[in-house]
């Protein structure tokens, strides 16, 4: 196992009616921006719920943060929290929602002069505004992890702060019951790839990071199908399930001391600064195109994977390893997400693009061992055609 350092100060409210605490957990002094999306929560209840808990607090709005929240919204935030003396930011939403909401806390007190710097540059950040939040889909991890993810002018970048650290979130599983089949299997996916990119690289004999991992990834396949089936669609503790198998994907423990890929991401990250298409739909198309170019590399760990997960144990090894892709591109098609670029209606000739952005944006040494070159980049999305 390799060394490493692990604290994760976010207090999680978990279950049904934590919204109410908000009341308890935000001080009563406190100059509230509440940051949410297109306006979901109005029709789901969700924002009912935290007017209420919000009744004795002094508090603002600023609705509209994208999917893949934009430089340029977000900024627009920066004129209510100056006019309001605004000190606290709550995100209601999901992970782009919470994303967005890190970069407002950030550039709120950021000492530099272009606020872009932040992404772009990876500028340090010295303080940030609290933040907590009220996650309404499980997906990301964002609610207790340190990233986060800011698109400018089809540039997706990532950035990352401990400063930005929800200081809490409230996951409530009901609220999760108005999400659409397609939000359900995005959420599903995304982190059942934040699972795989700590878990499906080389051994470092890291037996409860794997075992954990190993847990979230057959929750995931069993509860996943479950949130889309019409007969358990509504059961609260699917939903559940799913809800805290995202949050434990990316909260940092399941990452401590062993190596990490996110080859899938930075590739993702283009197909969706590039193309707009959602961000778990471009993890299930690059993963299962990794697993097999970097075959080699991960053979340990993808005939792990193959029988710890999947139960494939018979045939030599690389039936087995090839098994395991499939059995993994069969769970994509039921969270009904795509495992092909085709699908996307994307092709050969729109690869050259996503290279150059790759090396615009210095994702040239990929992988767990920095040895995923533009050519195995270009390798990978050839084979997701």
């Amino acid at each position: 196992m390799l060394n490493f350092s692990f604290q994760n100060t976010t207090r999680i409210h978990f279950g049904e009616g934590q919204i109410a605490s908000l009341s308890k957990q935000i001080p009563s002094d406190a100059k509230v921006l509440v940051t949410y999306g297109g306006g979901s929560i109005k029709s789901n209840g969700v924002y009912e719920q935290v007017t209420k808990a919000l009744a004795n607090h002094t508090w603002f709005e600023f609705s509209g943060i994208e999917p893949n929240p934009s430089y340029d919204t977000l900024m627009k935030a920066q004129d209510i929290i100056k006019e309001n003396n605004i000190d606290f930011i709550l995100a209601v939403g999901g992970g782009s929602v919470v994303d967005g909401s890190k970069f407002i806390a950030a550039v709120a007190l950021f000492e530099g002069e272009d606020p872009w710097d932040i992404v772009s540059k990876h500028a340090r950040i010295h303080k940030a505004l609290p933040l907590a939040c009220v996650l309404t889909l499980p997906a990301t991890g964002s609610e207790s992890n340190t990233g986060a993810v800011v698109t400018r002018s089809g540039n997706k970048l990532p950035f990352a702060s401990p400063l930005v650290r929800p200081i809490f979130a409230i996951l409530d599983p009901a609220v999760t019951l108005s999400l659409s089949d397609r939000q359900i299997g995005n959420g599903a996916v995304d982190a059942f790839v934040h699972t795989m990119e700590q878990y499906l690289t080389y051994s470092v004999n890291a037996k409860v990071q794997d075992r954990f991992a190993e847990g979230l990834l057959l929750t995931l396949i069993e509860e996943g199908p479950k949130a889309l089936a019409p007969e358990t669609a509504k059961d609260l503790e699917v939903r559940s399930n799913i809800m805290w198998a995202a949050t434990m994907a990316l909260n940092g423990l399941i990452g401590a001391g062993v190596p990490q890929d996110w080859t899938t991401h930075m590739i993702g990250h283009e197909l969706t600064g590039t193309h707009g298409i959602d961000h778990a739909r471009t993890l299930s198309i690059v993963l299962p195109a990794v697993m097999k170019v970097r075959k080699e590399a991960k053979r340990e760990k993808l005939l792990q994977y193959a029988e710890r997960i999947w139960n494939v144990t018979e045939g030599d090894e690389d039936s087995r390893i090839t098994r395991a892709i499939e059995l993994t591109e069969q769970f994509f098609e039921k969270m009904q997400v795509p495992t092909r670029l085709s699908q996307v209606g994307l092709g050969a000739a729109d690869i050259d693009l996503l290279i150059e952005k790759l090396t615009q944006h210095g994702m040239l040494k990929l992988g767990e061992h920095s040895n995923v070159t533009l050519d195995v980049s270009r390798e990978i999305l050839v084979t997701a055609l």
